[in-house]
């Protein structure tokens, strides 16, 4: 006689599968059988004080993913996170700008960086954000909450306040949505997107902690170029991914085979 059988939870880690990037996630040993992931508040409230909840939260890595150049390392809010990575402790960044002076005037801005005019097509607004790079090469992007606009993961950036430069905002928005201060090293480009044109410039992290990103953010993600592609879902991210030395982006999906229109069977006409 055979004994009981036992449901024993196992996880499994975030992965590639068919070349899109699988968040990791438990499950039972048994087939057919999966532990979902429960609904939680984001620690953080949004701008109107009001909670947040994340209805599908990202899992994190082990510590020891931070400490691998060639691995994913995922921070869930409020996460663990390691007391430094290069040399960079991860404390939260206490003294931040609280006002548009404030961040108009932040470190970090690069006064000697030569940039080129931003233009931006009718119906479209200007944006920035930042490219931040680890000293082994691997990139910070953020995961919004509850996937917004479709995007699994991006790269941190918002569009412009009028009140502060590219620059300065790129380091708001990197801050807000990362936790994490950043000092701008380089220029990457500039990106159209749908509904922005967006200003991208490269920065190193000298401060801050993941585990304190905004409620706009879910999880914030430290990845090797070589899986960048397999993170940033959205084709609007490809171009800035390429741009770093991720590689050739990915050709677009192909488009579905058009339907014929219906036909009017007693006048032969279509319609």
């Amino acid at each position: 006689m055979t004994g009981p059988i036992l449901f024993v939870k196992a996880y499994v880690p975030p992965h590639l599968r068919g070349g899109h990037q699988v968040k990791g996630y438990h499950r039972r040993d048994r087939p057919g059988h999966s532990q979902p992931a429960k609904a939680v508040h984001h620690p953080e409230l949004d701008h109107h004080g009001e909670p947040v909840k994340i209805h599908q939260p990202s899992t994190p890595t082990p510590l020891a993913a931070f400490g691998d150049p060639k691995a994913v390392a995922t921070v869930v809010p409020g996460g663990e996170v390691p007391a430094q990575l290069h040399g960079v402790l991860f404390e939260p960044w206490a003294d931040h700008p609280t006002t548009a002076e404030g961040w108009d005037y932040v470190d970090g801005v690069n006064d000697d960086l030569d940039e080129p005019p931003i233009h931006a097509p009718k119906g479209k607004v200007v944006a920035s954000g930042v490219v931040i790079e680890e000293p082994d090469g691997r990139i910070w992007l953020v995961a919004p909450t509850n996937g917004f606009g479709g995007y699994r993961a991006s790269f941190p950036k918002g569009n412009a306040e009028p009140e502060l430069s590219l620059q300065a905002n790129a380091i708001k928005e990197a801050f807000e949505e990362t936790g994490l201060k950043v000092e701008i090293t380089g220029f990457v480009g500039d990106f159209e997107r749908t509904t922005s044109v967006a200003r991208l410039y490269l920065a190193k992290r000298v401060g801050g902690t993941p585990a304190r990103m905004g409620w706009e953010s879910q999880a914030v993600h430290l990845a090797p170029k070589d899986k960048l592609y397999g993170l940033l879902n959205m084709a609007t991210d490809h171009g800035p991914a390429e741009a770093i030395g991720a590689g050739p982006k990915p050709p677009p999906p192909p488009k579905p085979p058009a339907q014929p229109y219906p036909k009017n069977h007693e006048s032969g006409m279509l319609f």
